[in-house]
């Protein structure tokens, strides 16, 4: 399988750079630059004292670290959207963030859910109640400020709520905007549909909106991406003269030749894909600038920090050990540098 534009553009990670908190499993990695001048990365994060999965279901919340220049290390500012209440559709979890500056405002989408019993014990697992209504309830978001600094204002309700009898009838999750210069939006997200009492295969859809505040309507009655022949999670796009693209991470490996390793597609209206000619965008194997190549036992939520029109940095969530959330011991946002 060719190695795509991207990986063939990637500098040696910082072993120091990035961000981590002791006591605390990180994920999700989303980074703009703020009116001070300098990086702002929004990341999940959740007390260790929870496993790593299916901890994040119930406890994640949304933070703020800052860094002087994009590879960090990035140090925790605040945290961005608490725990709010049961009664509120985001109260007991926030996850997945992915900030955008459009004009005079910051857009913060990301996945939330709540449940109605208390805090779950230090051994929750995928059968826990507490779990099984999260995972039910996720829904996503948009948070909006005037400022990197907040305050951050919640939407009311979901932006994209289940639809009964459809593919995403179950949840709906890990947004993937595209904002574009007029405002309008091509909104990608994860999808799962009710089969019995149970949730089916993890499928992509995509929703649009001619301004980002609203409302968004789904394009496509069938997932944009089919589960058999196309299995991928965490899509990250971006808009371009010939239409969009797309970095993802492959299931099976079946796309890139890589298990967990990424993906590369192409469209040119947001709905149909196809992959690149080259479609291993990176690999879980890094290079490190301590000489070191690790194989990381993950490497997901990909984005990109373009500036000046250009992409200058891959973010992306991170795990040592064998693979399997768990059997991870240490997770963090890691960058590295492009070419």
């Amino acid at each position: 399988m060719r190695r795509g534009l991207l990986m063939e553009s990637m500098c040696e990670a910082p072993i120091s750079g990035g961000f981590r908190m002791e006591g605390y499993w990180v994920w999700c990695g989303s980074v703009v630059k703020g009116e001070d001048g300098r990086f702002h990365m929004f990341a999940s994060r959740w007390p260790k004292s929870l496993p790593m999965h299916p901890g994040w279901l119930v406890a994640s919340e949304i933070v703020r670290a800052t860094a002087d220049t994009p590879e960090g290390p990035y140090e925790f500012q605040e945290v961005v959207l608490p725990a709010r209440g049961a009664e509120y559709w985001d109260g007991r979890s926030t996850h997945n963030p992915h900030i955008v500056k459009h004009g005079s405002h910051y857009l913060l989408y990301y996945m939330g859910s709540t449940h109605p019993f208390g805090d779950p014990a230090t051994d929750i697992g995928l059968d826990d109640p507490h779990t099984i209504v999260a995972r039910a309830n996720k829904r996503i978001g948009l948070a909006v400020a005037d400022s990197v600094f907040g305050p951050w204002k919640r939407m009311d309700e979901p932006l994209l709520p289940t639809r009964p009898g459809k593919y995403d009838s179950f949840l709906t999750s890990n947004p993937a905007p595209c904002v574009k210069e007029d405002g309008s939006v091509l909104l990608i997200y994860k999808a799962r549909r009710y089969e019995g009492h149970q949730h089916g295969k993890m499928t992509i859809g995509a929703a649009v909106a001619d301004h980002w505040s609203g409302p968004y309507r789904v394009i496509s009655d069938e997932p944009i991406f089919l589960p058999d022949s196309f299995h991928i999670e965490d899509p990250y796009i971006w808009h371009t003269a010939e239409g969009y693209e797309l970095i993802a991470k492959d299931m099976d490996g079946t796309l890139c030749g890589e298990k967990h390793g990424g993906i590369h597609a192409l469209s040119r209206d947001g709905l149909h894909w196809e992959l690149s000619s080259a479609p291993h965008a990176y690999s879980r194997t890094i290079s490190w600038d301590d000489g070191t190549v690790r194989t990381m036992g993950s490497l997901e939520r990909p984005f990109l920090l373009f500036q000046d029109g250009k992409p200058t940095h891959l973010f992306a969530a991170t795990a040592d050990g064998p693979g399997g959330f768990d059997r991870a011991e240490r997770t963090w946002n890691m960058v590295i540098p492009l070419a």
